[in-house]
């Protein structure tokens, strides 16, 4: 079964910030990997530090959880 990752990050826009989506809603910019974290907690999904490079929970589009351009 190939189903598609809850989590997606989109690449930098051009202020840096990243777009998140949880279950195909938006759920608002990150600018850094804490904001990632915090957009996981309220959707009640893992936040341990391996969640964060689990395929099965974010795809991560553009770069990776440590390819922030202003951070």
């Amino acid at each position: 079964m190939n189903a598609r990752p809850p989590v997606v990050v989109l690449p930098p826009a051009q202020d840096g910030g990243r777009r998140v989506t949880i279950h195909g809603e938006g759920a608002g910019t990150a600018y850094s990997l804490f904001d990632v974290l915090d957009f996981l907690h309220r959707a009640d999904l893992p936040t341990a530090g391996k969640a964060i490079d689990d395929p099965e929970l974010i795809e991560w589009r553009g770069g990776g959880p440590y390819d922030w351009p202003n951070g």
